[in-house]
């Protein structure tokens, strides 16, 4: 088991969790047509799997074992994986004028791209150093290596008000919110933007978000398009 050392602050959870919760409600809103039993399924299994996490850490990240390591892990994996299901659902739904209104279809598509935003910043935020509490509890030397670095990792040697902030000075780690605006930006710009990816998976992770984000607004605007003709 890894902890938090008595005294230390770990990451708050609900800023997650709510993400979490927004991503399932905007997945379940999905039009009837968009799969219901299998949307449904994961709902139920991403609700069940936080239950006993929230039990582990109901406030602050400042315990962690193998095995909320694997639910959570497990958790927004399946969030991310079940959205490429919706995505494709959606893009046959794009190239179909005939299923659904279009305007339904359109909103949809904002559905699916803000569950994909989540879905990924909850991935990177586990994935990367070993975790929410890996991060925290661990001495510089003994955290994993990283899979992205954020600007705050090489601004030391930056001018004085900006390198008070950074990793070096004022031993700054990454929290959720960190990730989201990362994977925000990714979304929008189908490129990293102040975070870079590192290892191999962050890569393969940020370049399917990027590619999916690049195929759905392109469609997206192809469908609006039509709409008005």
């Amino acid at each position: 088991m890894t902890a938090i050392p008595e005294g230390g602050r770990g990451e708050h959870r609900w800023p997650a969790v709510v993400a979490l919760l927004v991503a399932l409600g905007l997945y379940l809103a999905l039009p009837s047509t968009f799969l219901p039993a299998f949307r449904y399924a994961v709902v139920g299994i991403g609700l069940l799997l936080l239950i006993p996490l929230l039990v582990a850490n109901p406030v602050r990240m400042h315990r962690q074992t193998a095995w909320t390591r694997t639910l959570s892990v497990s958790q927004a994996l399946l969030l991310a994986a079940a959205n490429q299901v919706m995505l494709v659902q959606l893009l046959v739904s794009l190239t179909e004028p005939s299923i659904g209104s279009g305007s339904r279809v359109l909103i949809a598509a904002a559905q699916v791209w803000i569950t994909n935003v989540i879905a990924f910043a909850l991935v990177l935020w586990e994935l990367d150093r070993g975790g929410p509490v890996v991060r925290r509890a661990l001495e510089r030397g003994e955290v994993p290596a990283a899979d992205i670095r954020f600007a705050q990792d090489e601004d030391h040697d930056a001018i004085a008000e900006v390198a008070a902030a950074s990793s070096l000075h004022a031993g700054w780690r990454p929290r959720f919110g960190d990730y989201l605006y990362t994977s925000l930006s990714n979304s929008m710009a189908f490129s990293a933007t102040d975070a870079i990816p590192l290892s191999g998976r962050a890569k393969a992770l940020m370049g399917l978000q990027a590619f999916s984000g690049f195929v759905l607004l392109a469609l997206v605007i192809a469908r609006a398009v039509s709409l008005f003709q």
